[in-house]
């Protein structure tokens, strides 16, 4: 079975950056699409970023464009979260979360598409 545990996570700055992983183990993730979830206290789950199976096409949602970048490793145990110019209202737990795709297969930045997920690791972003 696939586990997903993240890590990287932290308090920083507004303006600051933190890397965020998301390392697999059971399985690697060579056939598995990858998404970045958030959850602020009082809201719900909303979708970050993904990447696809071979890591050559990638989705961001609006509000992290040109400040988050999502990359996988080589080995294809890992996926990061590269978040730069932090702001306070990046404040979430954030959640890695894969399904087994094709290699074809453009990722959404669905919840209900992922059936493999971690426990989260908080970002806070404050002064």
């Amino acid at each position: 079975q696939l586990q997903l545990v993240e890590s990287g996570g932290g308090l920083v700055q507004p303006g600051g950056s933190l890397r965020l992983s998301c390392i697999a183990s059971g399985f690697t993730l060579s056939y598995y699409a990858v998404a970045w979830f958030r959850q602020a206290p009082g809201k719900e789950r909303e979708g970050v970023s993904c990447i696809n199976m071979s890591g050559d096409s990638t989705v961001y949602a609006d509000f992290v464009k040109g400040r988050f970048t999502i990359a996988r490793d080589g080995a294809k145990t890992t996926v990061y979260l590269q978040m730069n110019s932090l702001k306070p209202e990046d404040t979430a737990v954030y959640y890695c979360a894969a399904e087994v795709v094709g290699p074809e297969y453009v990722c959404k930045l669905h919840p209900h598409d992922y059936d493999s997920w971690g426990q989260g690791t908080q970002v806070t972003v404050s002064s």
